[in-house]
């Protein structure tokens, strides 16, 4: 799986776990109000370690050279269990590429209502740019997932049936992350044409409880599963996970998406990506992707030092 992503932190101590019923359909948090009930989202205690006074994520520490993670996100909370892990040797380097994907979705989401609340009511034009980053993050996020549904999962589910109560866990989040995206493209879209207060703020909701979901899912789906699948997917089979449907995105939009994944991760984790990808996209992202990142990052974060990259 090549991969992308930036690290989000919060202390095991501080953080609980609601148990449960799954929410319904289309459930909604509101701002300020506790994620619906599911079996593993984090009710955030006001001065955990990552977040600040409020209960707000504070997972970043910003920098002259861009936000630093201050913590390892990727870390099993008490009371969870990895899939058993199937004999023989490790296959492929999955996990590895795994956290680096996810670290960019955390990133993206946790910036995501920030994002849209940056909009000044009226203003269709800033609207209608952020609306169109944020849908390329949603749609991102859906491929990657259907790239899992479709050449991970159900591999590991044949070839090592004890991770089964796994793997049903964690496709039952991925039907969780579709809801969401699914109710939050209309509203989007029409934010994007309006930029009106009322569908800013429902917008914005919609994404925080889509990132309170993915701060589960994540993480759980990094520390849980992946160990098993790196020895059930040879190196070919994991590359296919990550590179599906990567014809359905535009090459600029790819090449400035790069820079994004880059940013996000370590700078361990950014020259082992770096490596993975081919030569001639390499090169045009040193030849036009580093700046179209960077003038993208500016036009979303005014202000902001641009993180680094390569």
């Amino acid at each position: 799986m090549k991969s992308l992503l930036m690290e989000a932190i919060f202390a095991p101590t501080h953080v609980g776990w609601i148990g449960g019923k799954a929410p319904g359909v289309g459930a909604v948090r509101t701002p300020g109000q506790v994620p619906p009930s599911y079996s593993c989202l984090p009710i955030v205690r006001p001065g955990a370690r990552g977040y600040d006074a409020r209960g707000e994520r504070s997972w970043f520490r910003e920098t002259d050279r861009g936000p630093i993670m201050t913590a390892d996100f990727f870390t099993m909370q008490p009371g969870e269990t990895a899939a058993p892990l199937p004999p023989g040797p490790v296959l492929c380097t999955g996990t590895a590429a795994m956290r680096r994907i996810h670290r960019f979705f955390l990133w993206a989401y946790g910036e995501a209502p920030g994002l849209v609340r940056s909009v000044r009511a009226g203003d269709t034009e800033r609207a209608a740019y952020v609306g169109e980053v944020l849908g390329n993050f949603d749609k991102v996020l859906h491929i990657h997932h259907e790239g899992e549904d479709l050449l991970m999962y159900p591999q590991l589910k044949e070839r090592a049936p004890a991770c089964a109560l796994h793997v049903g866990l964690m496709l039952e989040q991925h039907r969780q992350v579709t809801q969401r995206l699914d109710a939050i493209g209309p509203v989007r879209l029409r934010w994007m044409e309006t930029a009106d207060e009322e569908t800013a703020a429902e917008l914005a909701a919609l994404y925080e409880d889509l990132s309170a979901l993915l701060n589960v899912h994540l993480r759980r789906e990094v520390t849980e599963v992946m160990p098993a699948v790196d020895r059930v997917l040879t190196e070919k089979e994991a590359a296919a996970v990550g590179q599906h449907g990567i014809k359905q995105f535009d090459k600029k939009f790819m090449v400035s998406y790069l820079g994004m994944v880059l940013s996000t991760n370590p700078p361990a984790d950014r020259a082992e990506l770096f490596k993975e990808i081919p030569p001639p996209v390499r090169l045009a992202y040193r030849l036009v992707g580093r700046r179209m990142y960077r003038k993208q990052y500016s036009m979303l974060f005014p202000g902001r030092p641009v993180p680094e990259t390569l």
